[in-house]
Order: structure tokens, then C-alpha cells, then sequence
């Protein structure tokens, strides 16, 4: 590889490993579902933050403007239980989108105590860019995979994240834990009012 004629600017990306590279009898550290998920993450986490610096609150705000343009509008407590962020915290990023005209509390024609957060017409233009420039980026972060081994990958980590909170009931709460764990279930747009939210199962192939 051909070095940079310009010192300070970052290094040019070495060629992804490839999955043929990797000596799974070895027991590596690559093999370990821990440290690969925490690589991804914090990688992941790297170029998030820049891909949606226009939303207020970044990753977080981002993840805010997802969630109540696809489901059914939700109090800001629901949430934070949903998106797994801190209810304190929860509140400083709803002020910041609502301070940047992107989000409206609205009173709940139910229950006039509770407010539900809305997205303005500017909300859902600023999640439509911030999206674009999400998956582009995004696809810098899964290189090593073909576009088929992308897609793949999405479906499997989205099951296994709707399963995580049977896992966690099933083991009870871990002592400092500290972040609140987001509530895994399939978006609530579109079902029947009062029906219970349920993670995807396999359909059978039984005649």
C-alpha cells in the first residue's frame, strides 16, 4: 500500500479479513460472540455519531425520531423503557428535538395527564437524511460481508435482539447493570389496539 503524501490525514483501510482467515479451532479472541459484539458496537458507535450530527441528542435523538415515526405515538417514559435510555436522560433528548422544532408533546386524548411525542414534518425530513447518510456508512462498517451476507446478518442480530429480553427474564436482573435494558419487541403500528407485543417464531414446516 501506498503511503499517505499527506501525514495528518487518517490511514487509507486495510482489505477486511475474510471468514476463511479465521482459525476457529484456535479459541482467539475473534471467536468469542463477546468481544465481537463489543468491536461492532463500538465501531458501530464511531460512525453513527457523525452520520446523524444534525440530530439533536446524536445516536439517541436518532433512535427517538425511528421510533415515533414507525410506531404508535408513546409517552416519554414508554419510550425510554423502549429504546432502553435512562428516563432522565430520556428527557434532555426529547428538549433538545422539541428546542430543534423536530418533535411536539402532544396531551394524550385518553389521559390528558400523559403527553405523547410526535414527529414534526421537519422531524421527518432530518430522519429521512439522517437515515440516508446512516446506511451509507453503515455499509463501510460491514465491508467484509457481501450485500446477500449484510442483509443476513440485519435479520439474524434483529431476532436475536427481540429475544433478549426472554434471555434476561430468564436470568434476572445483573447486579450494576446501571443502563436500563431497551423492551425488545416488533413495532406496535398496526396491531390491534390492546394486543400484546410477541417476538417472531419460526413458522413450521411441518405438512
Amino acid at each position: 500500500m501506498t503511503a499517505s503524501p499527506f501525514p495528518d490525514s487518517p490511514p487509507e483501510p486495510s482489505a477486511p479479513p475474510r471468514g476463511g482467515d479465521i482459525d476457529w479451532d484456535a479459541g482467539g479472541i475473534e471467536t468469542e460472540l463477546g468481544w465481537s459484539v463489543q468491536a461492532m458496537s463500538q465501531g458501530f458507535s464511531r460512525i453513527a455519531t457523525g452520520a446523524v450530527a444534525d440530530v439533536p441528542g446524536g445516536p439517541r435523538g436518532y433512535q427517538v425520531l425511528v421510533a415515533i415515526t414507525t410506531e404508535d405515538p408513546a409517552s416519554q417514559l414508554v419510550l425510554a423503557q423502549r429504546l432502553g435510555i435512562d428516563k432522565t436522560a430520556m428527557t434532555y433528548v426529547i428538549d433538545a428535538l422539541e428546542e430543534a422544532s423536530l418533535v411536539e408533546r402532544r396531551p394524550d386524548p385518553r389521559d390528558r395527564r400523559i403527553r405523547r411525542v410526535l414527529p414534526t414534518d421537519q422531524g421527518r425530513a432530518v430522519l429521512t437524511s439522517a437515515r440516508a447518510a446512516l446506511r451509507a456508512v453503515e455499509g463501510t462498517l460491514l465491508r467484509a460481508l457481501g450485500s446477500e451476507e449484510q442483509t443476513q446478518l440485519r435479520r439474524l442480530l434483529a431476532r436475536v435482539a427481540l429475544d433478549a429480553g426472554a434471555v434476561e427474564s430468564c436470568l434476572g436482573p445483573v447486579p450494576g447493570a446501571g443502563q436500563p435494558a431497551a423492551a425488545p419487541h416488533l413495532s406496535a403500528r398496526g396491531r390491534p389496539a390492546g394486543a400484546r407485543a410477541t417476538a417472531p417464531t419460526e413458522k413450521s414446516t411441518s405438512p
